[in-house]
């Protein structure tokens, strides 16, 4: 019988074993029947009289036979995952879109149409049971809590997700860790050292070669679910876009869903990041100090091993194809948001106009005259942007805090605020070509101020000032300074001069007043702006005192001391009276004014 019909007949064989543990079984047996000394010696003579020279069985015979039967299970055990984790996308988007028409959805599916119910509710697992004794550093990967799930705006359907895949890896690593050295690996109780410094072959020397196949397979499988996930988000695309109400449709919803699905696989499981660094049995070691951890890490470069670029590379993939989904939502949002927009920007009727109209300020100022002594007018000036684009950036908050918006990418915020930039710059270029037809309903000086405002007010509001969105920035700014430029020749000249520091003096008050309002649609970069001007002027304001110490709560306002309280009372009472009547804005007042004792 020759080599070739006895490895057929090994082939044969090894097609019932269905496990890589079992491989491991037979390879370990075989490697204990060779390092018995008897049979050992035994091979070696009936070798030489036959064959008349030494016949490793292992590498010649079993070796590569074993290989190729463990990538095969490798290779058939990803596969399954990959398509359970396909089957297990479209239940999942199929619940969501059934959703909708049951008259009972279920809870979990419910919390995934709007994520603030889950976020901003309680429930007994969102701290562990051994909170109060146990650091965070000390906790083991999976030992996440409930409120640091809401953290992350992890959803309950994610979370169920992300737990059977990584159940499913956590089965397929186990079996394949079988073939591999562990810690505690060593020869027999009934081998001596020298017998086992001549067994007749190293067990473990394949494996490199495993770790390699675990680490391919299972990037493999991430590729065909991400790839799964991005011709759901494609197709759900093209049907998002042309929807009016695309905000309450279930498609978006489905959208998010797949967005926070591969936002939160790295994190959820920790057996897939095992698999990609080709981790061994016994390589997780405990936490140790943070402290110790700093200290060895300063001053120190550590290189970058393939695994780790490998896993990278994973992590990256992930987060594209998260962007993308975030992507698909963020531009049906602003879409319907800029619509509806737009749609009263245009509105030309006089009860239009004055239904969107809002505060405006009088102020005194000194103008000299021609014959040199001075004369005191009265200019009024707009304080509060219109209706429409107050609740253009309400509702754009609304959208963003309903779907967790702390937890959302960076970039996805920054884009976000750059295509609300640009459809309200369409819209006033809109405006402009509508109002240079014939017929069109005049443009007053007292409009083009309050349009002029508003413009200038949604530039500071919504235009983002990291570095890394400056270089973008140059052509978006033309854009605005030439509709500004178009809105200012409707101003007489030596008015808008006059107007102009005012304005902007309005401008500056309005964007610290409401630079916490909006939340994340002003970014954190424009929350903390210097507040020396406010402090410095000397004009009343109705704005609350704000603590200048504290660093983390800059904007934290400052409670009045009861003393300063009772000697100021009726003295604050009127003195807030007049401002609130001056500048057209109510004040909450607690206190009863006094009343007239009866006679």
């Amino acid at each position: 019988m020759c080599n070739e019909d006895i490895k057929n007949g090994i082939t044969d064989l090894l097609f019932y074993v269905k496990s890589i543990r079992g491989l491991a079984g037979i390879r370990d047996a075989m490697w204990e029947l060779l390092t018995n000394e008897s049979t050992n010696h035994s091979w070696d003579v009936i070798c030489q009289r036959l064959l008349e020279k030494p016949l490793l069985f292992w590498e010649d015979l079993m070796r590569q036979l074993f290989l190729d039967r463990l990538q095969t299970l490798t290779r058939e055990g990803f596969d399954s995952i990959s398509a359970g984790c396909k089957e297990l996308l479209i239940s999942a988007l199929q619940e969501l879109e059934s959703s909708t028409s049951s008259s009972t959805p279920s809870k979990h599916i419910h919390l995934e149409h709007n994520m603030s119910l889950f976020l901003w509710s309680e429930s007994p697992q969102d701290l562990p049971p051994d909170a109060a004794w146990v650091s965070v550093a000390h906790r083991g990967p999976r030992a996440g809590s409930g409120l640091s799930m809401k953290a992350q705006a992890v959803s309950p359907c994610v979370q169920d997700f992300c737990s059977a895949l990584d159940a499913k890896l956590q089965v397929q690593l186990d079996d394949l860790l079988a073939y591999l050295p562990s810690a505690d690996s060593s020869p027999p109780k009934d081998v001596s050292p020298v017998q086992a410094k001549s067994c007749a072959f190293d067990r473990y020397a394949d494996a490199g070669t495993v770790l390699e196949l675990l680490q391919a397979q299972s990037v493999a499988c991430i590729e065909r679910i991400t790839a799964c996930i991005r011709a759901e988000l494609h197709g759900t695309e093209q049907v998002v876009q042309g929807q009016r109400d695309a905000l309450d449709s279930v498609q978006l919803h489905a959208v998010l869903f797949m967005a926070r699905l591969c936002q939160s696989l790295g994190e959820l499981c920790p057996h897939l990041k095992q698999c990609v660094l080709g981790k061994s049995r016994n390589s997780e070691k405990p936490a140790r100090d943070p402290k110790a951890l700093k200290k060895q890490g300063k001053g120190t470069t550590r290189e970058v091993l393939p695994s780790q670029a490998k896993w990278q590379e994973v992590k990256e993939l992930l987060l594209q194809q998260s962007v993308m989904g975030y992507r698909v939502w963020s531009s049906a949002v602003v879409k319907v948001l800029a619509h509806g927009f737009t749609q009263s920007l245009l509105l030309d009727d006089a009860g239009s106009i004055l239904a969107t109209a809002t505060s405006w300020d009088e102020l005194e100022i000194q103008e000299e005259a021609e014959s040199g002594s001075c004369i005191m007018s009265t200019i009024r000036l707009p304080t509060q942007p219109s209706w429409y684009v107050q609740s253009f950036l309400f509702s754009l908050c609304q959208e963003i805090n309903r779907v967790g918006g702390h937890a959302l990418p960076k970039v996805t915020l920054q884009e976000m605020l750059k295509s609300c930039m640009v459809q309200v710059v369409a819209a006033y270029e809109k405006l402009s070509e509508e109002k240079q037809k014939e017929g069109a309903f005049p443009m007053t000086q007292n409009r083009a101020l309050q349009l002029l405002y508003d413009l200038r007010y949604l530039s500071i509001i919504l235009t983002a000032r990291g570095e890394e969105v400056k270089s973008g920035r140059s052509k978006q700014d033309s854009r605005i300074e030439k509709v500004a430029d178009s809105l200012e020749t409707l101003i007489d000249p030596f008015d808008l001069d006059v107007f102009t520091p005012h304005l902007n003096s309005n401008l500056t008050r309005l964007a610290q007043r409401t630079s916490v309002l909006f939340g994340l649609v002003t970014g954190t970069e424009n929350q903390f702006t210097p507040r020396s001007n406010t402090f410095n002027s000397q004009e009343p304001h109705n704005i609350l005192p704000l603590a200048s110490s504290q660093i983390r709560f800059g904007l934290l306002p400052l409670s009045m001391t009861s003393t300063r309280k009772a000697k100021s009372t009726s003295r604050s009472i009127e003195t807030k009276t007049q401002v609130s009547a001056q500048r057209g804005s109510p004040l909450l007042i607690l206190s009863p004014p006094p009343t007239k004792p009866p006679n």
